[in-house]
């Protein structure tokens, strides 16, 4: 039977069982998370494993990605397949891994049947790195400015019930309107695509995965340089509502030939009427790019901001110090449980769309009809 540690954060931890690894099939371990920030020593810390599973929210996978990619042998764990139950209060990632359901209970279930039925699907990455931190790494993205900000007071005003939202966004602008972010940014474009990595069809030898653990921690691959030309990098100054940079994984391409996370520059030209309505459409699609906004397709971006800034960044709904950062999209680095039906209508979306692209050429076979 495989290895699997999971991982677990409670919604509400006086009210959570202490026994339940007991009943769990040896060899797996459950680990419950009590505080902010335990995940990401617990996966610093994991023995090797074959299968790692997250119960709990965004903030949860954050962590667990975190800890993981942060490891000095992260090559070889990062190989490892994750499933993810969403029992957050925020699961955006589950959007992209399962079918959509009005029942809790219903996904809940989808997500612990894609985890036994064993397909997967490569997620992307993004690593933030700010000037003297440690990297922080996200599936979903970045988000910077004043939709974030009011997003995150939604709860304040929980006894106006459905006006809430509305409510939080139309105070925000009283503070300050309009509120502009500044900041400059420099990036470089997309990337080809390289080929797949051929998967080992079995476990390797003990020996040759304690070999490979020894020569990952002893002996580091030394980076390739990665120095760009300076006439290679775009650059721009901007002054916008919100800034966010998101990875592809919202809507996944399992056949696209190029990498690249997307940037989106909302305009500040805009009424408060418009903040309103837009904020409550940023509650249910956080990353969308509405009309209007500037769209950059970059694999790698720098993050400037003035001197004195203030306030925080979104990374995957977990709250940071704004500050400026690295971006670099880290493609196809993790592998995560999806239901067989969801990957399957990826793969029919990505026919279709190469039938679309060539139909004012010759047709390609799967768009010929018989006469």
């Amino acid at each position: 039977m495989p290895r699997s540690p999971g991982f677990w954060q409670p919604a509400d931890s006086c009210h959570c069982a202490t026994e339940e690894s007991n009943s769990l099939p040896q060899p797996s371990s459950l680990q419950r998370t009590d505080y902010e920030g335990q995940a990401k020593r617990l996966m610093e810390l994991m023995e090797s494993t074959d299968v790692i599973i997250i119960a709990g929210g965004d903030g949860t996978v954050q962590e667990v990605i975190t800890g993981l990619l942060r490891r000095a042998d992260e090559a070889a764990f990062s190989k490892i397949p994750i499933g993810f139950i969403p029992l957050g209060k925020t699961c955006n990632l589950s959007h992209t891994l399962y079918p959509e359901s009005t029942s809790q209970v219903q996904h809940i279930t989808n997500a612990a049947l894609a985890i036994l039925k064993g397909e997967t699907v490569p997620l992307d990455v993004l690593q933030i790195k700010g000037e003297k931190e440690q990297p922080v790494f996200a599936v979903s993205g970045l988000r910077w400015g004043a939709y974030r900000d009011a997003g995150v007071k939604v709860s304040n005003y929980w006894y106006l019930g459905p006006l809430k939202t509305q409510a939080a966004h139309l105070f925000s602008t009283f503070k300050e309107w309009p509120q502009k972010h500044q900041a400059a940014l420099m990036y470089l474009g997309p990337t080809e695509r390289p080929p797949e990595e051929p998967e080992e069809t079995c476990r390797p030898h003990f020996l040759v995965r304690l070999y490979r653990r020894i020569r990952s921690c002893c002996f580091p691959p030394k980076e390739a340089c990665e120095e760009v030309a300076p006439e290679d990098w775009e650059e721009l100054n901007l002054s916008t509502i919100e800034l966010s940079i998101a990875t592809q994984n919202r809507q996944l391409d399992l056949t696209r030939s190029e990498d690249f996370m997307d940037i989106c520059i909302e305009t500040d030209n805009l009424s408060k009427q418009q903040f309103v309505q837009r904020g409550s459409q940023k509650m249910h699609d956080p990353h969308m790019c509405p009309e209007g906004s500037q769209h950059i397709q970059a694999s790698r971006c720098i993050l400037q901001l003035p001197e004195g800034t203030e306030g925080s960044f979104g990374i995957d709904n977990e709250e940071y110090e704004a500050m400026p950062v690295e971006v670099k999209l880290l493609p196809r680095k993790l592998k995560f449980f999806c239901d067989p039906r969801v990957r399957e209508q990826m793969l029919q979306a990505a026919e279709e769309g190469e039938c679309m692209a060539e139909e004012q050429g010759s047709p390609p076979a799967c768009c010929h009809q018989d006469s």
